[in-house]
C-alpha cells in the first residue's frame, strides 16, 4: 500500500547531521510515511549511516547515486521513486518537530489542498559550530480555495522568505507529476532553483493551506552553506529570481502597487548583497568596475520599475539601503556596500542579526 507522505531527502557529506535528522523524522506521531534518502556520492560515511537507519526502520529507503550529481538531480530521483499521496522535501542537516506530519495531515482532512505551507525556525551557528540564536517565521493559518487569495498570500510569503524554500511545503504528488515539474529545468539557475520550482508548481494551483506553526528547524551555518560561498554570478541569479516573481505577478494580474513595493524591497536587499560581494577580492572587480556596475544597474528597467518605489516593512538597514539606492549615487552606494562588507566579514553573527530584521 502506498504511504500518505513521501519524504525525499538528498544527502551529500551529511555524516555529522543525518542521524539526528532521520531520528527526528522517525519520531513523527503520524506514522504513514516513507523516507527516500538519495545519497549523492558522498566521500564520507553518509551512506553507511543511512543504511544502518534503514535496517532499524523499514520506512527509510536508501537510493545511491553512482556519482555526485547535485541536489537538483537527487531531488528529481526522489520524485521518481516517491509513491505517496503527498511529497515533502527535507534536508539532511536539519531537524523537525514530531507533530509536523500529523498537523499537515489534519489540515488536509479539512481542505484537500495542492500545497501546504508551514513556518520554520532558522537556527544560526557560528564558525565554531556553536548555536548562536534563532529566528521564527510563521504564516497566519488559512485554508484557501480562491486563486486570487492564494496569489496574494504567496507574495506575502515571499516577503517573509517562506515562498522559496522546498522543505517548508508539502506538495500534492500526483498534481506535481501531472505538471511534469522537476528541478531539471533550472540547472542554469544555481542558487535559485528552489524558487523556480515553486513558481512553476504554484502558477495555477487552486487550493492551499497555511499553517501557523514552525516545525522545521533550518540550520544556517556560517561556513557551511551556499549563502556563505562566493558565487561569481550571484547578482545574475537573484535578478533572475525577482524577474520570475514579477512575471508571475503579471501573469496573475496581481502586479499592484503594494506587490511591486514588496518585490522592490526584496530586489533592493539583493542588490545591496551583490554590491557587498563585489567588494570581495574574489570578484576580481576594481573600484572602476564597481562604479560601472552601478551605472548599469541604475538604468536597468527592472530597477526603475521596482526599486524606485520600494518600501521596506520593518528592516532599518533595508530602509537606509533603499534611500541610498534611490539617490543613484555611486559614491554613496559603494561606500555603504564597503561598510557592509567589513561588518559581514568581521562580525558575521551580528551582521546576520541586523540583516534578519526584515
Amino acid at each position: 500500500m502506498k504511504p500518505f507522505f513521501s519524504i525525499v531527502m538528498p544527502a551529500y557529506k551529511a555524516e555529522k547531521y543525518i542521524a539526528d535528522t532521520l531520528a527526528s523524522i522517525g519520531k513523527q506521531t503520524f506514522s504513514d510515511w516513507e523516507c527516500i534518502v538519495v545519497e549523492d556520492g558522498s566521500p564520507d560515511r553518509t551512506k553507511e549511516i543511512v543504511r544502518e537507519a534503514a535496517t532499524k526502520d523499514s520506512r527509510i529507503r536508501l537510493i545511491e547515486q553512482p556519482k555526485n550529481c547535485g541536489v537538483s538531480e537527487a531531488r528529481n530521483r526522489g520524485i521518481q521513486e516517491a509513491a505517496g499521496e503527498y511529497l515533502w522535501f527535507a534536508d539532511a542537516d536539519d531537524t523537525v518537530e514530531e507533530d509536523l506530519l500529523e498537523k499537515v495531515y489534519q489540515s488536509l482532512q479539512k481542505n484537500r489542498a495542492k500545497l501546504v505551507l508551514f513556518g520554520i525556525v532558522v537556527e544560526y551557528y557560528d564558525r565554531q559550530g556553536n548555536f548562536s540564536y534563532n529566528e521564527i517565521r510563521v504564516p497566519e493559518e488559512m485554508y484557501l480555495t480562491d486563486p486570487e487569495q492564494i496569489h496574494q498570500q504567496l507574495i506575502y510569503m515571499e516577503r517573509e522568505t517562506l515562498y522559496g524554500y522546498p522543505w517548508n511545503k508539502v506538495y500534492d504528488l500526483q498534481y506535481l507529476k501531472k505538471l511534469g515539474v522537476t528541478f531539471d529545468d533550472y540547472k542554469d539557475a544555481k542558487f535559485i532553483e528552489d524558487i523556480c520550482f515553486n513558481i512553476e508548481f504554484c502558477m495555477e494551483i487552486d487550493s492551499m493551506n497555511l499553517l501557523d506553526f514552525a516545525p522545521y528547524h533550518y540550520a544556517k551555518r556560517v561556513n557551511g552553506s551556499l549563502t556563505n560561498e562566493f558565487v561569481p554570478d550571484y547578482y545574475h541569479f537573484l535578478r533572475k529570481r525577482i524577474q520570475k516573481l514579477y512575471e508571475q505577478c503579471t501573469y496573475w494580474k496581481a502586479d499592484t502597487e503594494e506587490n511591486r513595493q514588496i518585490l522592490g524591497s526584496l530586489y533592493g536587499r539583493y542588490i545591496l548583497s551583490a554590491m557587498e560581494r563585489n567588494c570581495d577580492p574574489r570578484s576580481g572587480m576594481s573600484h572602476r568596475d564597481r562604479k560601472d556596475w552601478c551605472r548599469k544597474l541604475f538604468v536597468d528597467p527592472l530597477f526603475l520599475d521596482l526599486v524606485m518605489d520600494a518600501k521596506a516593512s520593518d528592516s532599518r538597514m533595508l530602509k537606509i539601503a533603499l534611500r541610498i539606492l534611490r539617490t543613484k549615487s555611486r559614491f554613496l552606494c559603494l561606500s555603504f556596500a564597503r561598510a557592509i562588507h567589513i561588518a559581514r566579514n568581521q562580525f558575521p553573527i551580528f551582521y546576520s542579526k541586523v540583516k534578519a530584521g526584515r
